[in-house]
């Protein structure tokens, strides 16, 4: 159960460390990319608002570590609270990460912690964090997520970044699964399976490729769920894949079932033409799991608007991140999530520091949601950061696992490391909405 919990978000982790801070840039103290002095000393002096003090700004970070045993996002707040104060801070003011532990099923009582204690949320994640937005909105508390995972808090009031497209009103995989089944493997199109773990998050997911899949040319010839529990025996679902004559399968949940999975196809010498594994099997940890069946089934993974990490020579900040990582938490993995959350802690680092002394969450959320051509310093294609329900992100890239590794392939892309040329589309099925500030009886008027 555990490891399908995890995956539930779609977004995951790859393994990547080494080098020294500043090899391959030109960023100075303080730059986190091509983002110029965002961690800076200052004399600040006062305490404007929850959690800021003239010396520190204290800051809940979310985790499901004591469930999930990943530390990612854990690793990356105390490599870039370390980072930044080692720069000065926010103007002067440490940066303090207080680390709420969800144990995936106390997402409200850490969020009531939060609520009593920090300026904002930034860089975490939780699997069931729709259990928390209620309360979250209540205390007006502001969100700068890694990642989002339910319906509720997917776009939701005053969050900013984070994976939230448009609300969840559009199919952020349209691009993605278009150049599977229309360029890479036209021939797979009217042969596509769907494979989910049984739970309340990818069972959403599952519908909404069920509905924007046929619209967008594809035909679904098989549709499965399995247990959350995980699966004993793996063959069932494997002759079932192979009756149909699946060519290309979408896969919904942890990486250890896929290549379970993959393995017990590929020893029946059955090979599809792909397999979207999502975001979550981009981890070494998948290659070595998979192992022999790499040579015979095609994995592929949408990375979103977010640089792979096997770009580090093209893109100087993620020389940087792992050398980030490196020195501030030797020995722990970089991951695709940690990307993300970096540039996550550096929006918010950006955005506190243009307060200056008198930083309220009012102050830090406009300044972020004034970004309309974000990149994290280098690390993602620009995205326009106003509020979720207006903004339309679509560029995507793609990386595939091989027996050599994870590679990026010939995706065509048109804007850097990144393919930004197909509209998602938009979803006419009710599967639920973000939560609102009116639903808790708030207005912005009531943000300070």
């Amino acid at each position: 159960m555990a490891t399908v919990l995890l995956a539930l978000a779609l977004l995951v982790t790859g393994c990547s460390r080494g080098g020294s801070e500043n090899a391959g840039t030109t960023a100075g103290p303080g730059d986190f990319g091509d983002l110029k002095g965002i961690c800076h000393p200052g004399k600040a002096t006062g305490a404007p608002a929850q959690g800021v003090t003239a010396g520190q700004i204290r800051v809940g970070v979310f985790t499901d570590a004591g469930f999930t045993k990943d530390p990612e996002f854990v690793d990356t707040a105390k490599v870039f609270t370390s980072w930044c104060n080692a720069h000065g801070g926010i103007g002067g003011r440490e940066l303090v990460a207080d680390i709420h532990d969800a144990k995936l099923m106390e997402v409200r009582q850490r969020m009531l912690d939060a609520c009593r204690d920090d300026f904002a949320l930034v860089a975490g994640s939780a699997a069931l964090d729709g259990l928390g937005v209620k309360d979250r909105l209540s205390c007006l508390l502001p969100d700068f997520p890694a990642q989002v995972d339910q319906v509720q808090n997917s776009g939701s009031d005053l969050q900013v970044g984070g994976g939230a497209n448009a609300a969840g009103l559009y199919d952020s995989y349209t691009g993605f699964h278009q150049w599977l089944f229309k360029e890479r493997y036209p021939s797979s199109a009217n042969a596509i399976g769907l494979i989910n773990g049984d739970t309340p998050i990818t069972r959403v997911i599952g519908q909404e490729f069920a509905e924007a899949l046929p619209v967008e040319g594809a035909k679904i010839v098989y549709n499965d769920l399995y247990p959350a529990m995980g699966v004993p025996d793996w063959t069932p679902y494997a002759q079932a894949i192979k009756e149909k004559n699946v060519k290309g399968l979408i896969f919904l949940g942890d990486f250890r079932s896929l290549a379970k999975l993959e393995d017990v196809l590929s020893g029946m010498d059955y090979r599809l033409d792909w397999i979207d594994s999502n975001s979550n099997s981009y981890t070494s940890a998948f290659l070595q799991l998979a192992g022999a069946s790499l040579s015979a089934q095609h994995n592929y993974a949408s990375l979103g608007s977010t640089a792979p990490l096997e770009s580090a020579s093209t893109v100087p900040v993620i020389q940087q991140a792992k050398a980030m990582f490196a020195q501030y938490a030797p020995g722990e993995d970089l991951t695709f999530p940690a990307l993300r959350a970096l540039s996550q802690w550096a929006l918010f680092a950006k955005a506190a520091g243009s307060c200056g002394d008198a930083l309220t969450r009012k102050c830090v959320y406009q300044a972020a949601i004034a970004e309309h051509a974000w990149t994290g310093g280098g690390l993602l294609a620009p995205a326009d950061l106003a509020p979720a329900s207006t903004v339309v992100q679509n560029c995507f890239n793609v990386v595939e696992a091989t027996p050599q590794g994870w590679r990026i392939p010939d995706f065509a892309p048109d804007h850097g490391l990144f393919r930004c040329d197909i509209g998602p589309y938009r979803f006419t099925g009710d599967y639920g909405r973000p939560m609102t500030l009116a639903d808790v009886g708030k207005s912005m008027s009531d943000f300070r």
